[in-house]
């Protein structure tokens, strides 16, 4: 294997996909979400003299009282589907705010889809059929909430329902409902780590730390409205005027930020099986998960496109962020058609059996890196749900229940599974 150049690598300690810690999240402030609305949408009756912090204990508890029954879950494996089931209601907002505005057709295979005609252009330069590849993605995630929520249900466990955090702003260009979000595509930073870490023979898991090839931040991943980047203009290649390199900068981040969140669904959910008790649990999360990694190595290819002739070199005008090209020269940390995950480093060494060769594997899925918390951090960080506590941003409640939810299935532990 070739050596690989010190570009892309960091001095300091990272975390799967961000930075923020766990004191950042707890800290007060923001909207408060009407109580009573709030626990009615979680489905917990009789709950509303305890804090927000006992909810999920106590229904644990309850849970472990009820009268034994075939087919009951365990507390870790009902934890471990309430935190998936989170992450894809998160996943289906967003991907339905890119499939308004730049998907082929409405949900479920349903009539046309109007979107933002510049938007679409701009997306099919990163290849001719994204439209239809967002609109699948967006039913993919669809599905997964559904399921998730309604085996959780079949099971008589607690579903998920974030209902009454629907409150972010829309985008106000041509193409974007005017409803309430729970996510905020309009300013994110985007970590790239991941295009490193998939080139690099390194892991994570093991200690190592990459950066990014080049920095996406505070950059909007769909348009924000007409005046900015007008919904009928041309987008030819190389873009010709500073519109046209506008909406092309904001397709190019949405190719990026597809990957981004894919990826972390292709670590999560194998760090979440390892504690699965049941079989039919465990078939569940590798089975979602399978998916996952299937729309990240799709978005790995499209946004390389991004960085690659013709395209590449294009600036943002308004925020600067240029789109550089990862080809010349092309390197082992950086060449765009690079796209399957360099063997690396996997398991440790054992004395009884040294040099362990290197394996090509999804990587990290360790909790520390790819578990419940690190989601939920990750996603905080990429200013998915915006300034906390702030008029564009999600209520500190949001986060407090996503950290209750993450904090449980981390915690989760492989049982043996009884028959009843």
């Amino acid at each position: 294997m070739k050596k690989e150049p010190d570009n892309g690598r960091k001095t300091s300690s990272e975390s799967l996909m961000i930075s923020a810690t766990d004191g950042e999240l707890d800290s007060p402030g923001g909207r408060n979400v009407a109580r009573r609305s709030f626990l009615k949408g979680l489905g917990i009756v009789g709950a509303t003299l305890l804090p927000t912090s006992a909810l999920l204990m106590t229904e644990g508890r309850a849970q472990d009282e009820r009268p034994e029954r075939k087919g009951k879950l365990t507390k870790g494996d009902a934890d471990l589907l309430r935190f998936a089931a989170w992450a894809e209601i998160v996943e289906s907002d967003l991907w339905t705010q890119y499939n308004e505005l730049g998907g082929a057709t409405q949900p479920n295979d349903g009539p046309p889809n109007t979107g933002n005609p510049a938007y679409i252009l701009a997306l099919q330069n990163l290849d001719s059929d994204m439209p239809q590849y967002i609109t699948d993605n967006t039913d993919d995630e669809l599905s997964h909430a559904a399921f998730l929520n309604a085996y959780l249900k079949s099971k008589g466990e607690e579903q998920v329902n974030l209902d009454a955090f629907r409150n972010l702003p829309s985008s106000q260009a041509t193409g974007a409902k005017n409803i309430g979000r729970l996510t905020n595509l309009m300013n994110l930073s985007v970590d790239l780590s991941w295009y490193t870490r998939y080139r690099s023979s390194e892991n994570p898991d093991l200690g190592a730390t990459l950066n990014g090839p080049f920095t996406i931040k505070n950059e909007p991943a769909i348009p924000l409205n007409d005046t900015d980047t007008p919904p009928g203009q041309s987008q030819p290649v190389p873009p010709a005027t500073p519109q046209e390199s506008r909406m092309q900068a904001i397709a190019n981040t949405a190719g990026f930020h597809f990957a981004f969140i894919e990826q972390g669904g292709s670590s999560l959910y194998p760090t979440l099986a390892l504690k699965a008790s049941s079989e039919e649990v465990l078939r569940i999360l590798l089975s979602i998960g399978g998916v996952e990694i299937d729309h990240f190595s799709l978005w790995h290819d499209k946004a390389g496109n991004a960085v690659s002739l013709p395209l590449a070199g294009v600036t943002d005008p308004e925020t600067g962020l240029t789109f550089p090209n990862l080809n010349n020269p092309p390197t082992e940390l950086t060449q765009t058609n690079k796209i399957q995950p360099e063997p690396c480093d996997f398991i440790k060494d054992d004395k009884a059996v040294p040099g362990l060769p290197h394996c090509s594997v999804i990587r990290p899925t360790s909790t520390k890196l790819a578990g419940a918390v690190a989601t939920v951090n990750a996603f905080t960080a990429d200013g998915l749900f915006g300034k906390i506590g702030q008029p564009n941003g999600q209520q500190q409640s949001f986060i407090d229940f996503a950290m209750k939810l993450a904090k449980a299935a981390d915690s989760a532990k492989r049982e043996f599974e009884v028959e009843f």
